[in-house]
């Protein structure tokens, strides 16, 4: 019977280069898709074992993530989420508000009517994941929706911030997802690509912004409602 990979495995590299850019995508991809469960630590040689690699690029990458902020080492050597507090929270939801927006207008007058169509695409499948309850897929086409508009940009400042904010909530909206889904929300999606159709920079800008004010605003009600 052959050896079934692990969701996170990077697969074949040819170099310590390359495999260290998988592992990096692996572990980026785990976070953003809820494979790293807030409170629960793992190991460097853990983590090595199961993405079928050598524990050195895989400290590289999680002492990078660290430093982002996405991931917190112990004192004890283990890995794990940082917890999310409530300054924590309002400081990443002050950021999103203030970013991606931008980000979406900068982006805009490089959008044309094929990347809406690409765009309602992820749209449909984000609806068939959410009859479906599939967490992982919602949150990797949610990714892939949002930051397929934030690339078009071309922003090399901006779009690194973004990417390591989303990689400090992202593991939280998985815990969300699986305590109450998201069907109370109302789909933005639609809103910001009826506005890329347009070309109303203000209608995506408050589309992107209300988008992240009803997620954020179910992560706060659910995760910190205890804290």
């Amino acid at each position: 019977m052959p050896h079934r990979r692990s969701a996170l495995q990077p697969g074949p590299a040819t170099s310590r280069g390359a495999t260290r850019e998988q592992v990096d995508a692996a572990v980026r991809t785990g976070l953003l898709t809820g494979r790293f469960i807030p409170g629960k630590s793992v190991t460097i040689r853990g983590l090595a074992a199961e993405l079928g690699v050598s524990p050195m690029p895989v400290r590289e990458v999680l002492q990078r993530l660290a430093a982002e902020n996405a991931l917190e080492v112990k004192s004890n050597g283990r890995i794990q989420v940082p917890d999310m507090t409530p300054t924590r929270f309002d400081e990443v939801l002050k950021a999103r508000l203030l970013l991606e927006p931008e980000l979406a207008e900068l982006a805009l007058p490089n959008l044309a009517a094929g990347d809406a169509g690409r765009l309602q695409t992820i749209d449909d499948d984000i609806d068939r994941c959410l009859v479906d309850g599939d967490a992982e897929a919602y949150l990797r086409l949610n990714h892939a929706f949002h930051f397929s508009i934030y690339r078009a940009s071309g922003s090399r400042v901006l779009l690194p911030l973004i990417d390591s904010l989303w990689l400090q909530f992202a593991p939280f909206m998985r815990t969300v997802y699986g305590r109450v889904g998201t069907a109370s929300l109302v789909d933005r999606h639609k809103e910001a690509i009826r506005a890329i159709e347009l070309g109303d920079k203000d209608a995506l800008h408050a589309a992107i912004a209300a988008d992240i004010r009803d997620g954020m605003g179910l992560l706060g009600k659910e995760i910190l409602a205890g804290a």
